[in-house]
């Protein structure tokens, strides 16, 4: 096995994140991919962007194994010094103590403020069958009500925990959010190269809407000259509906340095003609302007529409009210 963490010059010293992830222990390996212990100290992390609409952020890995060539969450491994982009998908640290610490912090989160699961690594990727760490965490949220939560995952393996969701949205407002960026198997398979292919991911959207789950489709991202097509837009919702997707999400790409460094090759290798026209609008930003925002929300509004998916936000319509509970075991499994 090659070293877990990079050599650094003498003198410099690790402080924070990098110093737990350097002292982590190798647990297993898989296919390219080394599994690394991670003691860390919180797992309810308080997001400070104004561009997102929740409050807390659950990741219960750090790196993913989907591999999504798009993905702008590899700069999370920069902050332990790995700044090799194909790290994020390579060295997967596996957080520690979850629902314990979960528990602790659950003491925090204030009426209406909203916990997301999986906004930078994909809550049921591979390592999850191994290590179980999203289940822990969705067992400790069996225990309370009165949470607003919302989870993101593009794995039809979220069925594997159906009656633990359930149980979850008696007591909470639950979202679950099926990531589909195309309906297309052959695109998919080369822009997110190990996740579930779109049609395992909209049968599981299904198998929850009939479950009584408040779930539907982010459309995210969209990627300009690939996916923002009308007709492939409106795939995807048609398909989402014949799902029974109760909202359909879209957001552009989000392109940050460290994402580029993997994105832009696989641009020249696979859609060469599109090169020039992504470097001039993103050599600046890692934003798309407001106006194409608006064109492409505009579009998946009238194909809602058209497919009569009513609702344009994540959240349950019927809300569980009152202030967050804490249940004993008892109450909910009978044991």
């Amino acid at each position: 096995m090659s070293l877990l963490f990079p050599q650094l010059d003498s003198g410099d010293r690790l402080v924070g994140i990098a110093k737990l992830a350097a002292a982590g222990e190798a647990i297993d390996e898989g296919h390219n991919v080394e599994y690394i212990t991670l003691e860390n100290r919180s797992v309810l992390t308080r997001c400070l962007s104004p561009r997102m609409p929740f409050t807390w952020m659950i990741n219960p890995y750090r790196g993913c194994e989907f591999a999504c060539k798009y993905c702008y969450a590899r700069y999370t491994h920069e902050f332990m010094e790995l700044r090799d982009g194909l790290d994020f998908e390579r060295k997967i640290y596996v957080k520690q103590h979850t629902a314990w610490l979960l528990r602790q912090e659950l003491r925090k989160v204030r009426p209406g403020e909203e916990i997301a699961i999986g906004t930078a690594t994909d809550p049921y990727q591979p390592a999850e069958r191994r290590f179980g760490i999203t289940r822990a965490i969705l067992q400790e949220f069996a225990l309370h009500g009165g949470f607003d939560i919302g989870l993101v995952t593009k794995s039809n393996s979220v069925l594997r925990d159906l009656e633990l969701l359930k149980k979850i949205s008696e007591h909470n407002n639950l979202s679950i959010c099926m990531t589909v960026t195309t309906t297309r198997a052959d695109l998919a398979r080369i822009l997110e190269p190990r996740a579930p292919r779109p049609d395992l991911r909209l049968m599981a959207v299904q198998k929850l809407t009939e479950s009584g789950i408040h779930a539907g489709i982010n459309c995210a991202p969209v990627l300009p000259g690939i996916t923002d097509s009308p007709a492939d837009l409106e795939k995807v919702v048609k398909a989402a509906a014949a799902a029974g997707a109760k909202f359909v999400h879209v957001n552009p790409l989000f392109l940050k340095p460290c994402s580029e460094k993997v994105f832009m090759p696989f641009l020249e290798e696979n859609f060469p003609q599109l090169v020039p026209m992504y470097r001039e609008r993103y050599a600046n930003r890692a934003y798309l302007p407001a106006i194409y925002h608006k064109r492409i929300s505009a579009l998946v509004k009238k194909y809602r529409e058209k497919y009569k998916i009513g609702l344009p936000d994540r959240r349950p319509p019927h809300r569980v009210a009152g202030p967050p509970q804490f249940f004993k075991q008892l109450d909910l499994f009978g044991t």
